[in-house]
C-alpha cells in the first residue's frame, strides 16, 4: 500500500511551474537608484574577506531600481549573499557562482507579481547571461584583480510594475466552473498576482473539499496567462475535488518501547467515521497527551480500498525515558518558591509514568510571620515531597490508573499545616480531552491556625470530570476548558469528620483575528463545602483566594473570611479573571488583565465578604516550550496591611 504525507498533497507542481512560465529576458537597465538593503548585501557589518592569492574575494553591490521592498526574497535565494564571507578559489567558480544567481533572482520578482522584471548580473565589469556567452570573459576579468583587489560584483535589478490578476477561474475536472462558497479562498481580481497568493489560493481549495471528507482533493493544473501590455494575469485552476470518503483501517508504525496497544487506546476515531482534517488532527493530538511519545505523524494512503475509505498511518515517535528537571517562581507578594523534580516516561515498558518532586518556598508575608511559633526564620518555610504513578491503557482500554502521595507543610498567611496524603483513581478517557475519574483518598494531619491547633483524618471518594476542548496546554488561544470534582468525605473508617467537598472551573479562549494574535481569556471559578460547620472543617481543606493563580496583587491565601488580621478561610469561593492576550510580534506579549475574587462563610458564595478587585499587566515571551510570564498587579479595593502591588514570575500563562 503506498503511503504519503498528507501535507505533500498541498504541493503542486504546475503551480510552482508558475514561476517559470515566462521567458528568460534580461537586459541591462538604465538609470537605477542604489539601496543598501539594510546592510544585507556588503554594505553592513559583515566585511568581505581581504583580496588573497588563494582566493578571489568580491565585494557585492546590489542595486534595484524603484521604492520597492523585495530585500528579503533576495536575501534568502542569492548563493552570492550567502557565501560572500567563503571566497571561490578561482575565477571560473567566482562566474559560476554568479551565474547561478540569474534564475533564482528572476523567480523571485516573479512570485512578488514583477513578470515584466529584468535582472543583470556583471563580474568584473563583464555581464552575464543564463547560456553563458560571456562566462570566459567575465573570468578573464576577474583573474586581474587576484591578490590586489576585491572583485567587484554588481546586481542591477529592475522590477518594472507588478502585475494584478485579472482574471480568475476554478474548473472542475469536465470542465465547468465550480461553485465555491464565498470566502472559501482570499484570491480575487485586482489582487497583486504573487506567486504566495496563488499558492495559497490552490491551498484553500484544496483544504475545503478535504474538510468536506474528499481526502483525495487536488489540483489538477493551473493555466497562467501573462499579458505584459496590461500588466495583468488570467488565471485559470482546474481541481480534481475526489470521492467522498471515510477513514479506513489505521496502522501504527514507530514505536519500539511503547505497546501499540497503549497508543490505540488514546485513538479516539473508528475505521468508516468521516473523513476530515479535523480528525486527523484529532488523533495527533491525542497520542500526543502520551508523555512517552514526542512526536505523531500521519500519512494517508494515495488511493482509498476497497470500501471507498482512505487507509492510514500513524507513525510515532519516542521521547527520551528519563527527565530531570528544576523550576521556580517569585511573587512580591508571596515569596520564592523552587521545586526540582525526576520522571521515568516508561517505567515498566507500558509507558507508566512515575514523576518524583520537591517543592519548597519561603512565605514573605508580613501578616504570616506573627503566626510564627518563635523567631526561626524556617518557621516561614513550607514544601512539599511527591510521588506520582500512572499507567495508561489498563489492559489495552481506555482506562489509566493514577495514584498519587505526598507529604507536605503548607505554610499561609492564615495557618500552618503539616499533612500526608496518598490517593488511587482510575480514569476513565471518553474521548480527546474528555475524561470521568473515581478514587479514594487518605489524608491525616495536624495544623494551627487563628482557632486553635487541630488533628485531623480524612477517608473521601473523588470524583471529578475534565473537559479540554482548547489548542494548547500552556498557550490556548482557542476553545475552552471545564474542570469539576465533588469529594464526599465519610465520617467512617477512622476519618474525623464529614463533609462534602465540590470545585468547578471553566475558561474559555476567544481569538479576535485569523492568526490568533489577539485573544480574550476568561476564567470563572466556584466552590462549596457542606455538611460541616467551618471550625470543623481544617484550615487547609476551607477555601481561601488571593495569589498568582487566584486574584493576583494579593497575598497567596489571604482573602476570606477573618478573625481581626487573620484569614480563616470560607466554605465557599468565587474567582473570575479576564486577559487581552496581545501578541506585539511573534515572541513578544502585552497581557492586560483584570481578577476577581474572594472566599466567604456559608456554603455558597453570599458575598456577605467584600469581593476584592485587582488589575494589572503581564509581559509574555513566547517559546517552543510555552510562554515565560511576567505579571504586575495591584489591588484595586485592599485593606489595611495589603501590598501596594504583587509581581509575579512563572511559565505558561496564567490559566
Amino acid at each position: 500500500m503506498a503511503l504519503r504525507n498528507q501535507d505533500e498533497r498541498r504541493t503542486t507542481k504546475a503551480a510552482l511551474a508558475l514561476l517559470v512560465a515566462v521567458s528568460l529576458g534580461l537586459t541591462a537597465t538604465p538609470a537605477l537608484a542604489q539601496f543598501d538593503f539594510f546592510g544585507l548585501f556588503g554594505g553592513g557589518d559583515e566585511e568581505p574577506p581581504a583580496p588573497s592569492a588563494d582566493a578571489l574575494p568580491y565585494d557585492l553591490d546590489i542595486a534595484v531600481e524603484g521604492d520597492v521592498d523585495i530585500d528579503d526574497a533576495f536575501e534568502t535565494v542569492s548563493t552570492l549573499y550567502r557565501l560572500r564571507a567563503d571566497p571561490p578559489p578561482d575565477a571560473e567558480a567566482l562566474v559560476r557562482r554568479a551565474q547561478s544567481d540569474l534564475v533564482p533572482f528572476i523567480d523571485a520578482l516573479w512570485g512578488l507579481g514583477y513578470y515584466n522584471a529584468s535582472v543583470r548580473i556583471e563580474v568584473a565589469g563583464v555581464p552575464l547571461t543564463i547560456r553563458g556567452e560571456n562566462a570566459a570573459a567575465a573570468a578573464a576579468a576577474a583573474r586581474g584583480y587576484r591578490g590586489a583587489e576585491l572583485v567587484p560584483v554588481r546586481v542591477l535589478i529592475e522590477p518594472g510594475n507588478v502585475f494584478r490578476v485579472r482574471a480568475l477561474r476554478v474548473l472542475g475536472p469536465d470542465g465547468t466552473p465550480l461553485a465555491l462558497p464565498e470566502g472559501v479562498y482570499a484570491l480575487e481580481p485586482g489582487d497583486e498576482a504573487a506567486s504566495a497568493a496563488i499558492l495559497a489560493a490552490q491551498a484553500d481549495i484544496v483544504d475545503y473539499y478535504r474538510a468536506a471528507s474528499r481526502p483525495l482533493a487536488a489540483i489538477a493544473g493551473i493555466d497562467p496567462v501573462v499579458v505584459h501590455p496590461e500588466r495583468a494575469l488570467d488565471l485559470t485552476i482546474r481541481v480534481e475535488p475526489g470521492p467522498v470518503a471515510g477513514i479506513g483501517p489505521i496502522a501504527v508504525g514507530g514505536n519500539e518501547d511503547v505497546p501499540e496497544s497503549v497508543i490505540r487506546s488514546f485513538i479516539y476515531t473508528e475505521p468508516g467515521d468521516p473523513y476530515s482534517p479535523e480528525a486527523l488532527a484529532s488523533i495527533r493530538r491525542s497520542i500526543g497527551r502520551i508523555e512517552a511519545i514526542s512526536s505523531v505523524r500521519i500519512r494517508e494512503a494515495e488511493a482509498l480500498d476497497p470500501n471507498g475509505d482512505l487507509p492510514l498511518e500513524v507513525v510515532v515517535s519516542e521521547r527520551l525515558k528519563r527527565l530531570f528537571g528544576v523550576s521556580a517562581s517569585y511573587s512580591t507578594a508571596d515569596g520564592p518558591a523552587a521545586s526540582i523534580y525526576w520522571a521515568h516516561r516508561n517505567l515498566f515498558g507500558g509507558a507508566e509514568r512515575l514523576r518524583l518532586e520537591a517543592t519548597a518556598l519561603y512565605l514573605t508575608q508580613t501578616g504570616a510571620r506573627t503566626q510564627r511559633n518563635g523567631d526561626e526564620w524556617w518557621d516561614d518555610v513550607g514544601g512539599k515531597v511527591s510521588a506520582s504513578f500512572m499507567k495508561p491503557a489498563l489492559w489495552g482500554t481506555r482506562n489509566d490508573f493514577l495514584a498519587d502521595a505526598f507529604v507536605s507543610r503548607d505554610r499561609t498567611a492564615g495557618y500552618t499545616a503539616e499533612l500526608v496524603n496518598v490517593t488511587a483513581g482510575i480514569r476513565h478517557r471518553f474521548g480527546d480531552g474528555f475524561n470521568v475519574q473515581a478514587g479514594v483518598e487518605y489524608e491525616t494531619g495536624r495544623g494551627t491556625d487563628v482557632l486553635g491547633k487541630y488533628d485531623y483524618t480524612l477517608v473521601g471518594l473523588p470524583l471529578s470530570a475534565e473537559l479540554d476542548g482548547s489548542d494548547s496546554r500552556l498557550d490556548p488561544r482557542e476553545g475552552y476548558r471545564l474542570r469539576a470534582g465533588v469529594t464526599p468525605y465519610l465520617e467512617a473508617f477512622g476519618s474525623s469528620t464529614g463533609f462534602t467537598y465540590a470545585l468547578a472551573e471553566g475558561s474559555v479562549y476567544l481569538p479576535l483575528d485569523a492568526l490568533k494574535r489577539w485573544v480574550i481569556a476568561a476564567r470563572v471559578e466556584v466552590g462549596s463545602i457542606a455538611g460541616a460547620e467551618l471550625n470543623e472543617v481544617p484550615a487547609n481543606r476551607r477555601f481561601y483566594a488571593g495569589g498568582g493563580g487566584s486574584v493576583r496583587g494579593y497575598a497567596y491565601r489571604s482573602l476570606g473570611p477573618r478573625i481581626g488580621a487573620e484569614p480563616i478561610g470560607g466554605r465557599s469561593l468565587f474567582e473570575a479573571s479576564v486577559e487581552a492576550r496581545l501578541r506585539v510580534t511573534d515572541t513578544i506579549g502585552i497581557v492586560p488583565f483584570v481578577d476577581a475574587g474572594s472566599a466567604f462563610r456559608e456554603s455558597y458564595p453570599s458575598f456577605d465578604e467584600e469581593l476584592r478587585f485587582a488589575a494589572g499587566i503581564g509581559l509574555r515571551y513566547h517559546t517552543a516550550i510555552g510562554p515565560l510570564r511576567a505579571d504586575i498587579a495591584f489591588p484595586l479595593n485592599p485593606e489595611e496591611g495589603d501590598d501596594a502591588f504583587g509581581l509575579y514570575l512563572g511559565i505558561g500563562q496564567a490559566f
